[in-house]
C-alpha cells in the first residue's frame, strides 16, 4: 500500500490573472510503506510547493491526495490540520527550531500540542535526543548549538508525535559536506528504525542514490 499519492497535482499562483506563474502541471507520484524516496528538481521547479501540498500546509488548483486509503483532497481547514498533525512530520533546510526553548522543550513542545502529558512527552524528546547524540545539548537553546546539531534536534521534532510520513526539504542544504553526510546518515537511520515512508527533497545526487527511489520533477511534472 502507499503511505503517500498524489495524483494530477495542479498549482498556479495568480491563478488567471496577468502574471500567473503555473508551478505544478498534473504532478504524480506514489510513496509505498516503508519507502524513502528522493526527490530531484533544479532550483524554482516547484518541489517545495509539491512537498507543502502533500503535506497539507498547501492547496492544491487540482488533483487527489490520498493518505492510504484515506482522500485528503477537499478537507476543511481544521480537518486538514488535524490530519497533519497525526500523520507528517517535517524537516526544512533552515531547522526554524524556536530559539527562547532549549533543545528538549522544541521537540517537547509538539507532543504537548498533541495532548501528549508533560513526563511521557519529555522522555521521549530524551530518547530521541539520545539516538542522535544530543542527549548532553538538551537544555541549550538553538543559538549554543552547531547547524549539525541543531539539524539533528529538528529531525527529533519532525519525529516526536510518530508520524507515518515524513517530508523534507534539503534537510541538509545549509552544511557543510562532512557534516551533511553525516547528518544524513542518522536521518536515513532513524527513518529506518521506524518504518516511516518519507519523501526527500534533495539537489545532492550522492545523498538521493541512497534512497530508495528517485524521482525528478520537471516543467511541473514528475517523470
Amino acid at each position: 500500500m502507499n503511505s503517500l499519492q498524489l495524483q494530477g497535482v495542479e498549482k498556479a499562483y495568480n491563478r488567471g490573472k496577468p502574471g500567473e506563474v503555473v508551478v505544478l502541471r498534473g504532478a504524480s507520484l506514489s510513496v509505498g510503506q516503508g519507502e524513502v524516496v528522493a526527490l530531484v528538481a533544479p532550483s524554482g521547479a516547484g518541489k517545495s510547493t509539491l512537498l507543502q501540498i502533500a503535506g497539507l500546509l498547501d492547496v492544491a488548483d487540482a488533483g487527489t491526495i490520498h493518505y492510504g486509503l484515506r482522500q485528503m483532497s477537499g478537507l476543511a481547514d481544521r480537518a486538514r490540520t488535524e490530519a497533519r498533525r497525526a500523520e507528517v512530520g517535517f524537516i526544512y533546510q533552515f531547522h526554524h527550531l524556536l530559539p527562547e526553548f532549549s533543545a528538549l522543550e522544541n521537540i517537547t513542545l509538539p507532543q504537548l500540542a498533541h495532548g501528549v502529558p508533560r513526563r511521557e512527552a519529555d522522555a521521549r524528546s530524551r530518547d530521541l535526543l539520545g539516538r542522535v547524540g544530543v542527549l548532553p545539548r538538551a537544555d541549550h537553546r538553538p543559538a549554543a548549538l552547531s547547524g549539525g546539531e541543531q539539524q539533528r534536534v529538528a529531525f527529533c521534532r519532525a519525529l516526536a508525535n510518530r508520524p507515518k510520513l515524513l517530508l523534507a526539504d534539503e534537510p541538509t542544504g545549509n552544511l557543510d559536506p562532512a557534516n551533511s553526510a553525516q547528518v544524513f546518515d542518522v536521518l536515513m537511520e532513524m527513518v529506518r528504525e521506524t518504518g516511516l515512508s518519507a519523501l526527500i527533497a534533495t539537489h545532492n545526487m550522492e545523498l538521493a542514490a541512497r534512497m530508495d527511489r528517485v524521482v525528478r520533477l520537471e516543467a511541473g511534472r514528475v517523470v
